[in-house]
């Protein structure tokens, strides 16, 4: 196989699962990488799970472990562009020719496996790659971000130095449960016998069933809100200045990331790479330096222009409140124009909600995403109705975004937001227009 025909056939697979349910557990991501010869288990492992704030607390790690000079391996999901950069070392996606070899070859093996176990998922093929392709280039450590939940969840396999949980919210809740308590479980189900655990959750009753998950199964428990305390924040126009302090070290962060809940991130970030053991465990300037040179593509993402465009991957209630408490930090009460599309399986109301101020702007769109479906904009229209905010709605998201941006002006901001898609969908097209002047969230 060549990229385009192993990105064919991953891409098929999603549609061929009738429900997550059916896919999510281990008995076949273990046999698949025992198969393999186990490729996880060649490398330390730090885990992080988190309803929100994983796939940001995960880049900070990786890019800290970097200025460590440790080779580093990096899977975090959804990706925007290519599945390749679901699979980075020191920062750059694999080759797709080097997938595509990898793929050719585990192809017999996912035939092998569909025999008593079914086939693979998409999930299941893309992560047990990254796991085959950090073994050969031989990484020192993986940071790996928890697809869904955590227990049951194909990364869960693994056998973590540190493990650790950003937030607890609702999402997935026909997978992970109707409650925080059941949620919390499901994340708190990657804690291991001796392997520290670092908990940014301070909310009752998740925090509690965290810290007896810990206790039963031997878990040394690193609570952020006691652990570690956050002073003297400064903000910049693209950055944020603070003080960590932790129970063995100060540190003084310049984060070109703005928004609390990433300065929650990388407390979290701090205090997971402080727990490694002393051959990995990054010193204090090597922790400041790694912070400094943080890039997260798609999110908080700001394009300076007329209008200014502001991406962010917002896809659930909780991230898309911390979207708006990080505009309202960043812009005040300045207007905002957004342009949203929301999956099928999300809470279009709670996202909506989320962002919902008389003077913000609202144009409903949709995505294609090959199998992933997305809310009609009629249906979004609906609830903006019931909801009393402004709105127009347009099918073709770039059609929706040039609305946006009429609407805007010259001085106004758009906001692309509610999901990986309508973001994947659209970004690319700024990309080509002018260079981003810098990642914020």
């Amino acid at each position: 196989m060549n990229f385009e025909e192993a990105e064919r056939f991953l891409l098929a697979s999603i549609g061929e699962s009738t429900s997550p349910r059916t896919n999510y557990g281990l008995e076949r991501m273990t046999a698949l990488l025992e198969a393999l010869g186990n490729p996880h288990r060649r490398y330390s492992v730090v885990h992080v799970a988190g309803t929100s704030g994983k796939g940001s607390t995960a880049t900070m790690i990786e890019r800290v472990l970097r200025r460590r000079r440790l080779r580093v391996g990096l899977h975090v999901k959804p990706h925007l562009q290519s599945m390749t950069e679901r699979a980075r070392i020191d920062g750059t996606a694999i080759a797709p020719e080097r997938f595509a070899q990898l793929f050719s070859e585990m192809l017999p093996v996912f035939d092998r496996i569909a025999e008593r176990h079914g086939v693979p998922s998409y999930y299941e093929m893309l992560l047990a790659l990254t796991f085959l392709y950090f073994a050969r280039e031989a990484v020192d450590i993986a940071v790996i971000e928890v697809g869904l939940g955590g227990r049951l969840d194909g990364t869960n396999v693994v056998s973590p130095s540190v493990c650790a949980i950003t937030s607890i919210g609702y999402d997935h809740q026909e997978i992970l449960g109707d409650t925080l308590e059941k949620i919390a479980a499901e994340k708190a189900g990657i804690a291991k016998p001796g392997v520290p655990l670092v908990s940014a959750v301070h909310e009752e009753p998740a925090r509690t069933t965290i810290a007896e998950i810990c206790a039963r199964v031997g878990a040394p428990l690193i609570e952020s809100a006691t652990h570690a305390r956050v002073e003297d924040i400064e903000s910049e126009a693209f950055a944020q200045q603070f003080t960590v302090r932790t129970a063995s070290e100060r540190y003084r962060v310049r984060l070109p990331i703005l928004g609390g809940f990433q300065r929650s991130n990388a407390v979290t970030a701090v205090l997971a790479v402080e727990a490694l053991p002393p051959t990995l465990r990054p010193n204090r300037v090597e922790i400041e330096e790694g912070l400094a040179e943080v890039r997260i593509p798609g999110r908080m993402e700001l394009f300076p222009g007329a209008p200014s465009l502001l991406f962010d991957i917002a896809h659930n209630e909780q991230k898309a409140r911390s979207l708006a408490g990080a505009l309202r930090e960043r812009f005040g009460d300045r207007a905002q124009t957004f342009v949203i599309g929301i999956g099928e399986s999300k809470d279009a109301r709670a996202i909506l909600s989320a962002f919902a101020r008389p003077e913000n702007f609202f144009v409903l769109t949709s995505f294609d995403a090959g199998g992933r479906p997305a809310r009609s904009p009629e249906y979004l229209a609906r609830i903006a109705d019931e909801l009393q905010i402004a709105h127009e709605s347009f099918s073709d998201p770039h059609e929706a975004l040039a609305r946006a941006r009429e609407r805007a002006g010259a001085s106004g901001i758009v906001v692309v937001t509610g999901s990986t898609f309508v973001v994947a969908a659209l970004r690319p097209d700024v990309l080509e227009a002018q260079p981003r002047l810098s990642s914020i969230g």
